[in-house]
């Protein structure tokens, strides 16, 4: 039975890993001691000061997820650099969006190649990610995948048609990616979120939103990256060895799914 390493045992890449809840993720694991792969594409300044930041154990490299081959490059890479196959994969890249409601395109106005740009980042992404580190997860003997979803689709209090439906087609893809590489020993899980306080996608948000959803929520608050990357961790971690396959949902408490 494949056994999840410890976390200051792991090679992570984090996609989109150097901004908003990607830099969150990143230093999360590098904290812990993970050896971390910064992917970006458009970033670079971002990601490569935080690569700095960070030091030995960090990694920048440029690579756009809906690029099979340059993920497959930017793999290798971070083998060679590392001298171990990569153990752990956050598809977290965000393909251009704005979590801002007024600005939205409602449905009478929204076309279809918003819902494909969104499908491109978030489903080409996952599926290029997952494909290029499965030789690393064979040499490892197993691995883990985690997605970052939402809770819109459970709870559509702002309908983002695209992005939501991009995101519930992100966690059909979680589930049965899970079942085809449970006999691997490839774990594959999706955390969902709300609207975080605070980062570069939900900076146009009024801070009566904000407000208004710490006021639903069981804890009284709205989830923070650095909260929010801490379920990552979990869910990466040795305690989660049994759990595939599901959608966890860090929001403080306000959807129960």
């Amino acid at each position: 039975m494949h056994t999840t390493p410890s976390l200051s045992e792991q090679v992570v890449v984090v996609t989109g890993g150097a901004r908003g809840l990607g830099r969150a993720i990143t230093e999360a694991f590098h904290r812990e001691g993970a050896r971390v792969v910064i992917d970006y594409h458009r970033s670079t300044e971002a990601a490569r000061t935080l690569s700095e930041q960070l030091g030995e154990r960090a990694l920048a490299i440029e690579a756009d997820v809906r690029d099979r081959a340059a993920l497959d490059a930017l793999l290798e890479q971070a083998r060679r650099h590392f001298g171990a196959p990569v153990t752990t994969v956050v598809s977290n890249a965000l393909a251009d969006f704005s979590f801002d409601g007024d600005g939205r395109a409602a449905a009478p106005d929204i076309g279809y190649e918003d819902f494909t740009a969104q499908f491109a980042g978030s489903v080409q992404g996952t599926l290029n990610l997952v494909q290029a580190a499965l030789p690393h997860f064979r040499d490892a003997g197993g691995g883990q995948v985690l997605t970052i979803g939402t809770n819109l689709f459970q709870n559509p209090v702002v309908p983002y048609h695209d992005y939501t439906a991009a995101k519930a087609a992100l966690l059909s893809l979680t589930r049965t990616f899970s079942v085809d590489l449970g006999p691997l020993g490839v774990r594959v899980n999706m955390l969902s979120g709300g609207l975080l306080r605070t980062t570069d996608a939900s900076a146009a948000t009024p801070e009566a939103v904000f407000d208004a959803i710490a006021a639903g929520t069981p804890l009284g608050s709205v989830t923070t990256p650095e909260e929010f990357a801490d379920a990552v961790l979990l869910l990466a971690s040795p305690w989660a060895r049994a759990i595939t396959g599901q959608n966890l949902v860090v929001d403080g408490g306000l959807v129960k799914d």
